[in-house]
C-alpha cells in the first residue's frame, strides 16, 4: 500500500445529467413515506395503544424497542457484505429494487394485522424495518457516482431536503384522512390500516422513476474462474478492514456517528410516542407535529447542505448535534404542547442536516469504485446505533418503571460524546486517503 496520501486532488468526474439526480432524490421521497408516517408518526404508536393492547404498562414500548433493535442489527450483519458484493457484481440497483419490494409487502401485510396479535406484527414490522434500511444504505450508495467531493453536501442534502418534502405530502394526505375519520367517528382500527396500506403504495409509486431513470455506473469485477461475487465481496471487505490506519479518519468518523447516531434514531423512532404518553398529544396532534418538523427539517436540510460545502462537514455536525442537545433538555422538561412543540423544531433544524452532512462526508471518503462498500459501512454504524440507542431507551424506561422523561433525558449522553469524537477526524486528510493509489481491492 502507498502510504503517501499528500499529493494534491485532481478530479476525473463526470457530472450526471440533472434528470439523474433528481431521479436518485425522488427515492428519498418515496421512502420518506414509510420512514415518516409508519416509523414514526402513525404504526409506533398505533403498535404501542392497539397492536399491544392488553399488555402491561410500558411492556409494548419495550417490545416496540425491540422490533427497532432486532431489524438494525440485522442490517448491521448484512449492509457490509451486501455492500461490498454489490460493488464487485455492480448490481446497486438491483439490490435496490429487491429490498423495495420487501418495505413494501411487509408493510402492505402490516395494513391487516389485529390488534393484539403482536407477535404478527412484530414480525412484520422487523421485516419492513430491515429492507427500508437496507435500501437506505443502497440508494445512498450511488451519492459518490451523482456529486464531486467539492458539491457532495449540497447533492446530499438535495436527496434529505426531497425526502422531507415527500414526508409532507405523504404526512398531509394521512392528516387530511384521519381528520375526517374521527369526525366521522372512526376508531383508530379502522383508519390506520387504511393509511399503512397506502404508504405501500405510494411507496411503490413515487420509486418508479428512481428505477426507470438513475444508472449503475459500475462495472463487474472481473473474477477468477471457480470464485463468487461473494468471495470477492468479502475479500473486499477484509481488506478494507486490513487497512484500517489508511482510513483513520473513516473509521474515527464512523464511531463518532454511532455514539451520537443512538441518540438521534432513538428520539426519531419515538417522538411520537412520547409526545403521546408524556403530554397527552392526541394521534391527530402527532402528525402534525411532524408535519411541522419536516418542514423545519427540509430547510435545515437544504441550508445546512451549503454550509458544510463552505464550511466543512465537521463543524456543521458540531453546531447540529448541539442543537440537538437543547432541543432533548426541552423535550425532557416539558410540561405542555407548547415546549414539545419547540422541541421538536429545534430537533427538525437538526435532524436532516445531521444525517445528511454523515452520508455526504463518508462519501467524500470512499474510493472510486467502492461507494456501496463504504456507504454500507455508514449505514452499520447508524443501523447499530438504532439497535442501541432503541436498546438504551426501552432499558431505562423499564428500569424508571415506565419513566419516559428519564430514558428521554438519558439520550443527551450520545450527543455529547459524539461532540468530542468529531475532534479526532481531519477531513482534507480523509479525502485524501479516498483519492490515493490504495490498492486494497485485490
Amino acid at each position: 500500500m502507498n502510504s503517501s496520501i499528500t499529493e494534491p486532488l485532481t478530479s476525473t468526474f463526470k457530472k450526471p445529467a440533472r434528470k439523474e439526480i433528481l431521479a436518485w432524490a425522488s427515492y428519498d421521497i418515496a421512502n420518506s413515506s414509510y420512514a415518516v408516517v409508519v416509523a414514526t408518526a402513525v404504526y409506533s404508536p398505533y403498535f404501542v395503544n392497539e397492536i399491544g393492547k392488553g399488555l402491561a404498562p410500558g411492556h409494548a414500548t419495550v417490545i416496540l424497542t425491540g422490533v427497532v433493535c432486532v431489524a438494525s442489527l440485522l442490517i448491521v450483519l448484512t449492509a457490509p457484505i451486501l455492500g461490498t458484493i454489490c460493488d464487485a457484481k455492480a448490481s446497486k440497483k438491483h439490490m435496490l429494487l429487491v429490498s423495495t419490494l420487501v418495505c413494501v409487502f411487509a408493510t402492505a401485510f402490516l395494513a391487516f394485522v389485529q390488534p393484539g396479535n403482536i407477535v404478527t406484527a412484530a414480525l412484520l414490522y422487523t421485516l419492513a424495518n430491515f429492507a427500508f434500511g437496507t435500501g437506505e444504505d443502497l440508494i445512498a450508495a450511488f451519492l459518490p457516482e451523482l456529486a464531486s467531493k467539492e458539491d457532495m453536501g449540497r447533492i446530499s442534502a438535495l436527496g434529505w431536503a426531497a425526502g422531507y418534502v415527500g414526508g409532507l405530502l405523504s404526512l398531509g394526505v394521512c392528516l387530511l384522512f384521519m381528520s375526517w375519520s374521527i369526525k366521522n367517528h372512526h376508531e383508530p382500527t379502522e383508519y390506520v390500516p387504511v393509511v399503512i396500506f397506502s404508504v405501500a403504495v405510494a411507496f411503490t409509486l413515487l420509486s418508479i422513476p428512481t428505477f426507470k431513470i438513475l444508472k449503475e455506473r459500475a462495472q463487474p469485477e472481473p473474477i477468477k474462474s471457480g470464485h463468487s461475487y461473494a468471495e470477492a465481496g468479502f475479500r473486499r471487505l477484509r481488506e478494507t478492514l486490513t487497512h484500517t490506519r489508511h482510513y483513520k479518519d473513516l473509521f474515527a468518523f464512523l464511531l463518532a456517528l454511532l455514539v451520537y447516531s443512538c441518540g438521534t434514531t432513538t428520539v426519531v423512532h419515538l417522538a411520537a410516542v412520547y409526545a403521546q404518553e408524556v403530554v397527552h398529544f392526541t394521534p391527530t396532534d402527532s402528525v402534525i407535529m411532524i408535519l411541522v418538523v419536516n418542514v423545519t427539517a427540509a430547510i435545515g436540510a437544504f441550508l445546512f447542505g451549503y454550509i458544510q460545502d463552505k464550511f466543512g462537514s465537521i463543524k456543521t455536525l458540531r453546531v447540529t448535534l448541539t442543537i440537538w442537545t437543547i432541543a432533548i433538555v426541552v423535550a425532557s422538561m416539558s410540561t405542555t404542547k407548547q415546549e414539545v412543540w419547540m422541541a421538536a423544531n429545534l430537533v427538525g433544524i437538526a435532524m436532516g442536516s445531521t444525517g445528511s452532512a454523515g452520508r455526504a462526508l463518508v462519501g467524500q471518503f470512499a474510493p472510486s469504485g467502492r461507494s456501496g462498500e463504504f456507504l454500507g459501512l455508514w449505514g452499520v454504524a447508524v443501523k447499530l446505533a438504532t439497535a442501541l440507542g432503541a436498546m438504551s431507551f426501552g432499558l431505562v424506561t423499564f428500569l424508571t418503571h415506565n419513566n419516559l422523561r428519564m430514558a428521554m433525558l438519558s439520550t443527551i449522553v450520545f450527543f455529547v460524546i459524539g461532540i468530542f469524537l468529531l475532534r479526532s477526524v481531519d477531513e482534507e486528510r480523509g479525502r485524501l486517503a479516498a483519492h490515493s493509489d490504495v490498492e486494497v481491492i485485490l
